[in-house]
């Protein structure tokens, strides 16, 4: 009789999963593969499906467990296979974007160059040290093949001084000799000094970063969050009825943009289709742009909606001074202004919701103190690459942690120069907006908070938008954002001491603010990461211990991603590339705070418009009025657009990446230095000091991110 296995006419005796095997070209490779069920294998059964002997027949599955073992290493080596042509193929597209690509010294077409003096001194310190420690790369090897196995200096002090004799052998050993004595006598000192100062603040840093994470869990176990101060008004928001929702005041909404056509009708779509009354809303379009199509298409898109009903003012600024903070202080300058109570800001990637004016304005309702509601954000691409996960995960921090914390206990965070929502008396009264620095958005958050206004951060509020998809856009973005704080806190630091703000909010505004997050916290990123740790390599008398090298910041990495635990397969990569951005960050710190040339650069961020389609579907679905209207001029623009575009195509440039040279110098100093650390056994050394110069490679080549026009 043939075995059950073999018996197809028997049913329901053979209760295991099959092997299924799954077989792919060119290489053979076991996709997916589940056995049957032990008994099944190993315990031969009768005809009827009762088991003949079950105690026996353990040792009969030879075959089927030597196949699967056999397709496993058939897909293992499918796998060893593919490796050689994936880094080929990684070799030639970074040989075809050194080829294609373009040095970070190359200018842009109308965009100001950062100062050049400053710039070539950066680079200059930056390369001279990276000779330098080739130099002792080779030096050290030919030490170590001496048969000098050392950590730190392990020779006599009597033979530093050895007269140098004939030989060039032993030419070589006093010289050795002395270099070991400078590098105990003057340069460990300093050198040790330093590390142990970047080591101190390091520890504060991580010190607030934890007192941060406490503060958000504590907010979110005792379920803290800001409701308006009307009881009424809160059960009407949550049953999303507006039929008792009575609260609408006068509100003016603001749209700056300056030559973003990829995203200027998904704004202004989304801002004209808020749920608020007609005549209590006034949206303006502030264009800066100065490209006659783009403002043609943007008046166009106004004159739509205008059709369609919506209160909506197109404004162009002949004079174009002070980039973001002069559009919007000539637009507050209008006579039609004063009646109007409160200023909602969205750039012109933003897209709120319909609802977002009713889950922010109500939070000023018996609440004279309040100046600014401020709502999160959401990315549209936070998937689209590594850069842009990258991103999120920093980003998503910012709100939920920094934000959310500050705004609930201290009533007191930066702006975020969007979606948000101020009251005109608080700006009116912290003297409006300023063109003094980049940050125009924190600048008059702290004046504001100065004069005793207090705001809130609403968490479950999000306004959609993007993030920058190629590392040049993010580089100017960081720039901004780093060199900007700088500025303002020289400008505002006695304004900050003779304040009548507690001395508590003092501390916090000048300490934690503005030093500890702005300044101290790019400062010691790079200095203990990029400067330090491969000089200790050369230098072994100074120590920089592996918990700080390693433990600690892996678990500041950590903290920082559980904003975000979607991320978590990305907390290495998010570790290694802060410490890359911390170039930037460092050097325009340096900029703002010493008020030099490119302090003042505003590059506006480039938008990918990815979220334009989506935008129309949604246009469409949440409305019959407005939207059934509005979506056929935006489908006709888009072909218009399209056109335009099609005409330009040959006269435009290909997409470029660029090569940083900062970024590679750096790269070459880190695989240095790890090749230094592999003389001294310093194993946590080398592999840190490893990818973090692939880190760095990468960057300097623009293999991160997309590439830009």
């Amino acid at each position: 009789m043939a075995p059950p296995l073999f018996n197809w006419g028997v049913k329901d005796t053979h209760r295991g999963t099959p092997v299924v095997v799954k077989m792919e070209n060119p290489n053979w490779s076991m996709v997916e593969l589940e056995g049957p069920e032990e008994d099944d294998l190993m315990t031969p059964t009768s005809p009827t499906g009762v088991s003949r002997d079950k105690g026996k027949g353990r040792g009969k599955n030879a075959k089927q467990l030597t196949w699967v073992l056999l397709l496993k290493a058939h897909r293992a080596a499918g796998c060893l296979t593919s490796l050689a042509p994936a880094l080929w193929g990684l070799v030639a597209a970074v040989k075809r974007r050194v080829a294609a690509g373009k040095t970070d010294a190359d200018t842009d077409g109308g965009r100001e160059l950062e100062n050049p003096t400053v710039k070539t001194r950066f680079y200059f310190c930056i390369k001279v040290f990276l000779w330098l420690s080739v130099f002792l790369l080779f030096f050290e090897v030919a030490a170590y093949f001496k048969g000098w196995h050392f950590v730190a200096a392990r020779i006599q002090l009597e033979h530093f001084l050895w007269a140098p004799a004939f030989g060039l052998k032993d030419f070589f050993v006093w010289f050795y000799a002395r270099w070991v004595f400078v590098r105990v006598e003057y340069l460990a000192p300093p050198l040790q000094f330093l590390t142990n100062a970047c080591i101190v603040l390091f520890l504060i840093q991580s010190v607030d970063r934890l007192a941060l994470c406490l503060g958000c869990f504590w907010i979110r176990f005792k379920k803290i969050k800001p409701v308006p101060k009307s009881g009424d008004a809160i059960v009407d928001l949550e049953s999303g009825e507006s039929k008792g929702f009575s609260f609408f005041p006068m509100v003016l909404v603001q749209i700056p943009m300056c030559n973003e056509k990829e995203v200027y009708q998904q704004s202004i779509g989304a801002v004209c289709n808020l749920d608020w009354p007609k005549g209590k809303l006034l949206i303006q379009v502030l264009d800066d742009s100065d490209d006659p199509t783009t403002q043609l298409l943007i008046k166009e898109e106004v004159h739509k909606w205008q059709q369609e009903g919506a209160n909506i003012l197109y404004r162009h600024r002949v004079i174009r001074d002070g980039y973001k903070a002069g559009n919007l202080k000539s637009a507050m300058n209008c006579s039609y202004i004063k009646d109007y109570e409160f200023v909602a800001i969205f750039d012109a990637d933003f897209q709120p919701t319909p609802d977002f004016l009713k889950k922010t304005v109500i939070h000023f309702k018996d609440n004279d103190e309040l100046g600014l509601v401020q709502a999160r954000w959401s990315f549209v691409n936070k998937d689209e690459n590594l850069l842009t996960r990258l991103q999120y995960i920093n980003l998503s921090f910012h709100f939920e942690v920094e934000q959310q914390v500050n705004g609930v206990f201290l009533n007191f965070f930066g702006f975020n120069g969007t979606a948000g929502v101020w009251r005109i008396k608080a700006l009116e009264e912290s003297g409006g907006w300023l063109e003094r620095t980049t940050v125009e958005d924190m600048d008059i958050a702290v004046r504001a908070h100065l004069y005793g206004w207090k705001f809130i951060f609403l968490n479950d509020v999000e306004c959609q938008c993007e993030i920058p998809e190629s590392y040049e856009a993010y580089r100017k973005q960081q720039h901004r954002w780093h060199s900007g704080p700088m500025q303002l806190f020289r400008l505002c630091l006695p304004d900050i001491i003779q304040s009548k703000i507690s001395v508590w909010k003092k501390f916090n505004m000048i300490f934690l603010f503005f030093l500890l997050r702005k300044l101290i916290l790019p400062f010691y990123s790079f200095t203990l990461f990029c400067i330090i740790l491969p000089m200790t390599m050369f230098v072994p008398e100074a120590e920089l211990p592996a918990w700080v090298v390693c433990y600690i910041p892996a678990a500041m990495s950590f903290l920082n991603i559980l904003p975000a635990p979607k991320s978590f397969p990305f907390i290495v990569p998010y570790l290694l590339f802060e410490n890359t951005m911390s170039v930037t960050k460092f050097n325009a710190m340096i900029s703002g705070l010493f008020q030099l040339g490119s302090a003042y650069e505003w590059v506006v961020t480039k938008k990918s418009g990815r979220s334009s389609e989506g935008d129309l579907v949604s246009l469409i679905e949440k409305g019959p009025k407005l939207q059934r209207g509005s979506s056929v001029p935006d489908l006709e623009e888009i072909k218009v657009e399209l056109k335009r575009q099609e005409e330009k195509t040959s006269k435009k440039k290909k997409k470029h990446n660029r090569i940083y040279m900062k970024e590679l110098a750096l790269a070459f100093l880190l695989l240095t230095a790890s090749a230094r650390s592999l003389l001294s056994a310093q194993g946590i050394h080398f592999y840190f000091l490893l990818f973090q110069g692939i880190s760095f490679l990468l960057v300097g080549l623009d293999l991160i991110g997309e590439q830009v026009d």
